[in-house]
């Protein structure tokens, strides 16, 4: 029951730090809305217009479909890409020459745009909803490996000297004393990952034609239908969103809750 009730205040309390975030997003609503007043609905529909053409899309009965395939195309990319990163990243951290080996290496696919590994892919795997997948891992695994990277090679060395002096072997160090730490470093690079993994999947598919929002951003975009297109790209960013806030945030409060015991009450980050 205690641990329930704990549950339950833990989530109370991060829904409640949400009104921050609200606060930004009223203001981003407030700025649409004057550059709609100045430059009229065919160059940016209102905030209004286009969440009625999100309703629109809604009634649609095939509008969750669309969502799912570009969500499983998006969400396969990052928990692919996050995982490869992180894991090599973890392991290049421990040696200084494929610290130096893979850091030139990283520069240069993070210099890459994603539009140009969106070409290569559909060139090699042709039009369809791998190339969306392929093109997220490549374009993002880059900034998982980085801040993974960065976390191992700035530990505390003299705790983990000292783990090691009681004897605690080398899996339960990285796991209590090296990953503590290095979780401050992979959940701002996971923030980035998961949103550029949308952005890359929506433009993957408009350029390849493999439906999805992408290909209904290129529908709307040839019939010139402008409130359409903001409210496909509206939905994109909700969902990016809710990546962030409804899955890493959590996973990251979940982690990371020995923090709140350095912080005064009612201190969020």
């Amino acid at each position: 029951m205690n641990r329930i009730l704990e549950s339950l205040g833990w989530m109370g309390r991060y829904l409640w730090a949400g009104w921050a975030g609200l606060s930004g997003i009223f203001c981003f609503l407030a700025a649409w809305q004057a550059g709609h007043e100045i430059y009229g609905s065919f160059i940016l529909p209102s905030p209004g217009e286009t969440f009625a053409a999100m309703g629109l899309l809604a009634a649609r009965p095939d509008f969750f479909a669309i969502l799912s395939q570009s969500a499983v195309r998006a969400l396969t990319g990052f928990a692919i890409a996050a995982g490869i990163g992180t894991v090599a990243g973890v392991l290049a951290g421990y040696s200084f020459a494929a610290m130096r080996l893979m850091k030139p290496v990283v520069t240069v696919l993070l210099g890459v745009p994603p539009i140009g590994w969106i070409v290569l892919a559909l060139i090699w795997f042709g039009s369809s909803g791998g190339t969306a997948v392929i093109t997220v891992i490549i374009a993002s695994a880059p900034v998982s490996f980085a801040g993974a990277l960065e976390g191992v090679a700035k530990r505390d060395r003299q705790l983990e000297v000292m783990a090691q002096a009681f004897g605690a072997p080398w899996f339960y160090r990285l796991r209590t004393v090296t990953m503590p730490h290095v979780l401050s470093y992979l959940f701002p690079a996971w923030t980035t990952t998961a949103g550029s993994a949308w952005k890359v999947t929506v433009m993957a598919e408009l350029l390849s034609n493999s439906g999805g929002i992408g290909g209904e951003l290129a529908t709307a975009r040839a019939l010139f239908d402008i409130a359409q297109v903001s409210a496909w790209l509206t939905i994109t960013v909700a969902l990016a969103l809710l990546t962030d806030y409804g899955l890493l945030h959590l996973l990251r409060e979940a982690l990371e809750r020995w923090r709140a015991a350095g912080l005064p009450w009612g201190v969020k980050r």
